[in-house]
Order: structure tokens, then sequence, then C-alpha cells
């Protein structure tokens, strides 16, 4: 280095009044040349002032450079100057070298106001709350006057440590220093305490003498927090008529949340009517939420119309529409939106990779779900836990639980929601044994139980009717303090009357604290199972009497039971009283029941003309075809079985119970050609028949048997079995409704 002579000192001169003049500009660049100029030369800076803009430039475009030149201001003791010092701060602190700049800070001999909230702003806006809070309170102890932005992150990061009594400390502090009446300050202390108590939220609302659009919208996003939608809603309503403020996008955000969550449609298109007039549909954020509130309130054609009047768009706004359509079962137009999206030119991310998935799922596509796991591959979301799980859950509903298998085995630690997925794949692929045998394994590794992972196992138990492991399962709840909750208590109740435990599922029913809907129509599902139709339909005035209101799943429910045992007339009038006192809505399954329970009854006619009327909108399923073709090989009607016949083999062409109930009914009628016919078309569709089995507990094992099994190592044992049957036989001869204990 070396001092300026006479002769270039105005050469010095200008270079430093240009940094200075460049730097008023923001011309950083230029900036860093005019530094890079003055270094090549070796001129010898006097004036310290030219660090601040120097370093400024350096955080701008070159963070290494700004190393370079504090080693350089250092040699000329420069970094002894408080202002050298607090830009030095600064420079680290932003830069993101927390202990650089703390080093700097912490070396300064003399310290301002400037270094304490450069320092804290370092620490609060890099996420180091705790450390920033106590380097404040450190700060007090020397008297700095803090700036307002400081007295803010302060604020926020009580709010996000959720240190409520010391945020209420805080409050006091800014009370007593005099702080507290600023607005912005104001709105911060609002936020934080709409964050935990929205009465104190109130109380410091109605004290503020100034409230602008920030405390009207944190008041309202603090009542659709805690869910007082209505309250947000009235409070919106006063801000703009009573007040005159203007609301901004955040308020409006706020606004459409209450109104998705109270599921006011009406109440959303006043207000997305609203946002159009004040010209706020630019905004993403208002433009994303008002899509969100179309899809859940079930409004889909006036939710893809504001999606394609948006000015702009990004991946949130696709996958809020395509998470909307798959919401509301619109799986073709799904995926063709998908192919849209694609064509934009926009990448998929995990969220609508999730989504695509939730298509295949439903549709059983398997091939497209291969072609998305390759996708998930490609993009390195394997570490995403949703979209592995998502992949396990659908192949699994595709009947492919290798793959699923498969896939579990690739994760190295599988957390509580991927375990459960995995026992749930195994439950709906017929697998129980697998899926309590995966449970334990869980447990052996320490993983926390949750109540999905319980519902699920319940849900595998169940399927395995097995008295004694359902009994396990159900201490299982009750050591976990959940049985008497209504989704467990109800799935515990179903699990048992699989199990043929109908007293069992009655008293946990009876354990249940809160019946509702479901638990309700379970019990009577279980009665009906267990051939106790009239049990099963004595309950629904009990259901009545209780103030619960029957829903669709409830009459599906007191149908089976009344077809089941026979109780036709009790049906019939049944289903038409719900109809009309409750103004439920019979669906397809319903009808479908109803062709079942007269045609048990021999009622063919009445059944075929049911059929016939059910609304155009609802196709007539194999279900209730196969019903009446069942009754027609009963009663021996060739005429009906002729016309149900094209139907079944249209709607289930792969199916065997069909082909198989139509030779049946050709046999039993003496039509050994048409019968023969029927098999030989099986041959030629290569439709497989699947065998019926039964199950038999025999001590602390289940067996399934088939018609004519052979192969079964129990098969032939008729010590084990000859009881069995003799029990059996006086069971059907004394009591047709006796248990059965099978040692």
């Amino acid at each position: 280095m070396r001092f300026p002579t006479v002769s270039s000192m105005t050469n010095l001169q200008n270079l430093c009044h240009k940094i200075n003049e460049l730097s008023f500009v923001y011309r950083w660049k230029e900036v860093l040349t005019h530094y890079k100029e003055i270094r090549k030369v070796g001129y010898q800076l006097i004036d310290h002032t030219i660090y601040s803009h120097v370093l400024k430039a350096c955080l701008a475009c070159s963070s290494r450079l700004g190393q370079s030149v504090h080693a350089s201001l250092s040699k000329q003791g420069f970094d002894s100057f408080i202002s050298v010092g607090n830009s030095l701060t600064d420079f680290y602190a932003k830069s993101g070298a927390l202990c650089s700049a703390f080093s700097v800070f912490d070396s300064m001999k003399k310290r301002d106001s400037v270094s304490w909230n450069t320092i804290l702003h370092g620490h609060l806006d890099q996420g180091f709350l705790e450390e920033g809070v106590d380097l404040f309170i450190q700060a007090r102890l020397f008297g700095f006057e803090s700036n307002i932005s400081t007295l803010v992150l302060v604020i926020q990061a009580y709010q996000t440590l959720q240190a409520f009594d010391d945020g209420q400390k805080f409050h006091g502090y800014l009370i007593r220093s005099g702080l507290w009446s600023l607005t912005s300050v104001q709105n911060s202390l609002l936020g934080m305490y709409a964050a935990n108590r929205m009465d104190y939220a109130e109380t410091l609302f109605d004290e503020m003498y100034e409230k602008d659009v920030i405390s009207w919208s944190v008041m309202i996003r603090g009542y659709v927090h805690v869910d007082d939608n209505v309250f947000a809603l009235e409070s919106f309503k006063q801000m703009i008529s009573e007040f005159g403020v203007e609301p901004d996008g955040q308020t409006m955000v706020s606004v459409l949340k209450g109104c998705t969550q109270l599921g006011e449609l009406k109440t959303g298109k006043l207000i997305h009517g609203y946002v159009v007039s004040r010209g706020l549909r630019c905004d993403l954020f208002v433009g994303n939420t008002i899509i969100d509130l179309y899809c859940k309130c079930g409004d889909i054609d006036s939710a893809i119309t504001a999606f394609w009047e948006m000015p702009y768009r990004n991946i949130v706004s696709w996958n809020s529409l395509l998470s909307g359509l798959v919401r509301n079962e619109k799986h073709a137009e799904s995926l063709n939106f998908f192919a849209s999206m694609e064509k934009s030119g926009l990448d998929a991310d995990e969220v609508t990779l999730v989504n695509l998935l939730l298509v295949c799922k439903v549709l059983g596509d398997l091939h497209q779900c291969k072609l998305i796991h390759s996708r998930i591959i490609r993009r390195g979301f394997y570490s995403n836990e949703l979209a592995v799980n998502s992949l396990v859950d659908t192949y699994a509903k595709c009947n492919q639980i290798d793959l699923s298998w498969r896939l579990f085995g690739q994760i190295n630690t599988p957390d509580i929601v991927t375990w459960s997925t995995m026992i749930s794949a195994f439950t709906h692929c017929g697998l129980p044994d697998e899926a309590i045998s995966l449970y334990r394994q869980m447990r052996l590794s320490q993983e926390r139980l949750n109540p999905v992972t319980l519902l699920n196992l319940l849900e595998a138990c169940a399927l395995s009717a097995e008295i004694g492991r359902s009994k396990c399962a159900h201490g299982i709840a009750i050591r976990m303090g959940l049985a008497s909750h209504v989704a467990v208590g109800t799935s515990v109740l179903d699990m048992y009357s699989k199990c043929g435990a109908i007293e069992a599922s009655r008293r946990a029913f009876d354990q249940i604290s809160t019946k509702n809907v479901v638990s309700w129509s379970a019990i009577i599902a279980a009665y009906g199972l267990n051939g106790l139709p009239h049990d099963a339909v004595a309950l629904l005035p009990e259901m009545e009497a209780h103030g619960v209101k029957p829903n669709s799943v409830t009459i599906l429910a007191v149908l089976s039971a009344c077809c089941h045992g026979g109780l036709i007339d009790e049906g019939l009038t049944l289903s038409k009283d719900i109809v009309k006192k409750h103004g439920a809505e019979l669906k397809l399954e319903h009808y479908s029941c109803l062709v079942d329970l007269l045609a048990r009854a021999g009622k063919l006619e009445d059944a075929f003309q049911l059929i016939k009327s059910i609304p155009a909108a609802m196709k007539p399923g194999a279900s209730a075809w196969g019903a009446l073709l069942s009754a027609c090989r009963t009663y021996e009607n060739r005429k009906l079985t002729e016309g149900a016949l094209p139907q079944i083999f249209e709607l289930e062409p792969s199916s065997s119970a069909g082909y198989l109930l139509a030779s049946n009914t050709f046999a039993a009628g003496g039509s050994w050609t048409d019968a023969s016919g029927i098999r030989c078309l099986m041959k030629e569709r290569g439709v497989k028949v699947v065998a019926g089995y039964s199950m038999v507990h025999v001590g602390k094992n289940v067996h399934t048997f088939t018609a004519g099994d052979k192969c079964h190592l129990l098969s032939n044992d008729s010590y084990m079995f000859g009881p069995v049957v003799e029990q059996l036989h006086s069971c059907m001869t004394i009591d047709p409704v006796a248990r059965i204990q099978v040692p």
C-alpha cells in the first residue's frame, strides 16, 4: 500500500466520490469496480466510511470479496470505528455467517444502538430466536434504544416460541417504555395474542386508537384460526361498512377460508365478486384460496372457471384444482387436467403426484401407478414420506401387495404412518395374518402406536374373525384409553360382530361416550349380520330417541337386516318412512337391497319392476341383477333369468359369480344344454372360478375349507370335526340362533 501523492489525490477523491454516488443508487457492481481500481493502483484509503459502501456492494455481489475487504480495513485499524464494526456485523449476519457476525460484534470495544439492533436482527432473522431474545435482554442492561423493526421481531419470536408469559411481560415493558402505542408494535402484539388467546386479542384491539388493515386482518385471521368463522365474517363486514378500511390480499384470504370452513358457498361467491371488483384477483394467494373454496364446497365448475380466469398461476394453483377434481370424484377430468398442466410446461411436484396416485387407487390403474412411481424416482421424491406412503397404499388398492411389500422393504426407517399404511394394505388384500404379524414387528421396533394404527389393527382382526385376537386388540384400545372414543369404539363393535360375538359388540357400543350416526348404523348392521333382524329394527327408534338422525348408511343397514331376516314388509315400510321423515336420499345400493328383499320373498315381478324404476342417473348394478337371478333359480323363473343374464354379463364380464349362478339356474330347471353353454362361454372368455370357503375355529387357529377340499391337513380328521358336525346338527334342529363354542 502507498499513500496517494498530491498529483494523484484528485483521482482518489474522484473514485471515492463515485463510490458514494453509486451506492445511493444501488449500482453495486460499479462500486466494486472502482474499489478494485483503488486496490490495483495501491492507494491507501483515508476515509473509513467508504468501507460501509463497499461491504454493502460485497453483500449484493460477492460475499467472498467481503472477507478480503475485512482483512484490508483491519490492517489499517479501521475496525475500531463503530460504524465500520456495524457494517461488518451487518455484512456477516446477512451473508448467513452469524458466528463471524457475533465475533465482530463481540470484539467491538464500543457499541451503539445500531450495533445491538444489527446483531439482534441477525439472530432473529436467521431463526436463532432464543439466543436473539437473550441478547435483547442483555442489550437492555446496556440501555440501548431498539428500533421498531427489532421490537416487532422480538414479539414475533415470543409468538413462534409459544412463550406466552414472556410475551406478556414484554408487553408490560413496551407500555412502561412508551413504545407500545406504535401501530406496527400493537399489530405484532395483536398477532401474538390472536395465536394464543383471542380474548386477550379482543381486549387489545378494543384499546387500540388507530386500527389499520393489518389490525383487522390479524383479528379476522385469529377468528378463523379458532373456528369462529361467523364472527370472522361479521368483523369483515364491520371493517368495510362501518370503518371504511380497504381490505388487502391477506384479509381476503382469511375471509375466504372462513367461508370454506363454514361451507358457505353463496357467501363465498359474494366475496369472490368483491375480490374482482377491488382488483384483488391478481393476488396469487387470493386466487388459490378461491379455487380451494369452490372445490371444498363441491362447486367444481366454478373452481374451473376461477382457475382459467386467473391472470397468473403457480404450482399451488394447479394442485388446488387437481385436488378438488380428485376430491369431487372427477377422475377422468383429473387426468385430462394433469395433461394440460404438462402442456403448460409446469413440472409436477410431490403434491401433484400424490393426487394422481389417489386417482389410480380409485380406478385400480396399475399401469398409471407405475408411471407415477417412475416419476417419483426420476424427480428424487423418494425421501418424501407422503409420496412413498401413497405408493404403498395405491399398489395395495391395485391388488399388487407384493409391490407394496417390496417398496416397504426399501424404506430404511419407516415411521408410524408407513407402518400403518402397510398394515392397512395387507388387510385390504385379504391377508389379516400378515397384517397382525407386521403390527407385532412394529411394536418390537419400539414405534409408538397411534389411533390410526389401532384402527388398522382392529380392521385386520375383524377380517380374521378370530375372537382371541380381537379381544387382545380390544385390550390394547382400552390401555390406550381410546375404547370409549367413537371411531375406535365403532371399530371394536364391528370387529366383534364379524367374529359372531354380538353381545361383545353391544357392550362395546354401550361404552362409547358420544355415539354418532356411524356408531348407531354399525350396531344395527351388527345385529343384522348376526341373524337378529328384529333387534336391528328395534334400534332405529332408540337411535331417533337419542336425537341421532338416520342417514343413507343407516337405511342400508336396516334394509340389509330385514333382507337377511326375511322381514319384507318391515323393510319396505321402514325405507319409505325414513325417506319421508328424514329426507334421506335413496342411492343405488339401497335399490339393490330392496330388489334383493323382494326377490327373496318370491316377488320377482315386483323386483324386476323396481329395477326398471331406478332413476336413469343410477344404472342398476350387478348386485341388483344378481339378486334377481338368484331368486329366479330358487323360484324357477326362466323368463326373468334370460332377461337378467345379458345385464350381468355386461356389467361383470370377468366375474365367475354371474356365470355360475346362471348355469345353476338352468340346471335346476332341467335345461342342461343351456347350463353347459354357460360353462363353455366361461371357458371361451377365460373366466376363472373363485371358490367360496368356510372358516372354522379349532383351538387357537382358524382353518378355511372349500367344498370338496381333500388337501387340507384336517380334512380327514373325524376325531377333530366329528363333535363339531354333531353340535352343528343339534343347533340346527333345536335352537337356530344358538352360538357354538368350538373347543
